[in-house]
């Protein structure tokens, strides 16, 4: 039996980038593509409570199944395991996303969203995204990594409660390296902008520019897209912090509320 591959995106199911990833996929087994009607960007591991959802049978695309769903990127993931596939997905595949999820930004990424809904499923996970965010991106710099992780996951696995964010640099051909990277530390400034409108209503618009922690740290995700370098950053959806020495007034606290 073909491995089953559920493939999912925040751009929505027209985007080019979901489409060069089922081209990539169809080898690799049996692809199911569930996305949203509309793009989703930056939802995150939202889902829809306060409004019904309606799911549309699409037209086959290269012999890939495909819906649309009017919510979030996490909303399809779960549709798709409880109510579309005939059986657990064997790997669940997200992207390729139209603009970088590296450092941070795996916080706010639909994209990554659904590799990490995937990933609570139990199911091998994976997210894709290339650096540039234009509607007509050229997606084949993506497809040799595409190609051996997929490749690799699906003979491998990956542990529990662990998924990949797969970034690739848009330099305008193949990278000719790829590397095992950490997530940059760094933040947003100056994220919403405020404007007025004609009728000296306020309003905000969000905007921002990243600033890089560690520039100099050639593990992370964002030194590895500057140079070139495609990253591939495991992800854990375990949000538990370790528990270490500089808790120890938290541990206290506990006792004097037990006392």
């Amino acid at each position: 039996m073909r491995p089953l591959i559920l493939v999912s995106n925040d751009d929505s199911y027209s985007a080019k980038g979901v489409h060069c990833l089922i081209d990539r996929l169809i080898p690799f087994g049996d692809v199911v593509a569930v996305c949203p009607d509309a793009p989703r960007s930056g939802q995150s591991m939202a889902i829809t409570v306060n409004d019904a959802l309606k799911l549309t049978e699409l037209p086959d695309y290269n012999g890939a199944k495909m819906y649309k769903v009017s919510g979030t990127p996490v909303d399809c993931v779960k549709l798709a395991m409880h109510h579309i596939l005939p059986r657990k997905a064997d790997l669940v595949v997200a992207g390729i996303n139209h603009g970088s999820n590296s450092a941070v930004n795996v916080l706010y990424s639909g994209t990554m969203g659904a590799a990490m809904e995937g990933c609570a499923f139990g199911i091998p996970s994976i997210g894709f995204s290339l650096t540039d965010h234009s509607h007509d991106a050229d997606f084949t710099p993506c497809y040799k990594a595409i190609d051996l992780l997929v490749k690799e996951v699906l003979e491998h696995g990956l542990p529990e409660d662990i998924c990949l964010n797969v970034n690739v640099p848009n330099i305008g051909s193949t990278p000719e390296e790829m590397r095992l990277a950490v997530a940059c530390r760094g933040r947003w400034n100056d994220e919403y902008r405020e404007y007025t409108d004609p009728y000296g209503h306020k309003f905000y618009w969000l905007t921002g520019e990243y600033i890089n922690e560690e520039p100099e740290n050639e593990k992370t995700d964002e030194w590895c897209l500057s140079h070139g370098i495609i990253s591939v950053v495991p992800v854990c959806i375990e949000r538990t912090a370790p528990i270490t020495s500089d808790m120890d007034w938290l541990k206290d606290l506990s006792d004097k509320y037990n006392a």
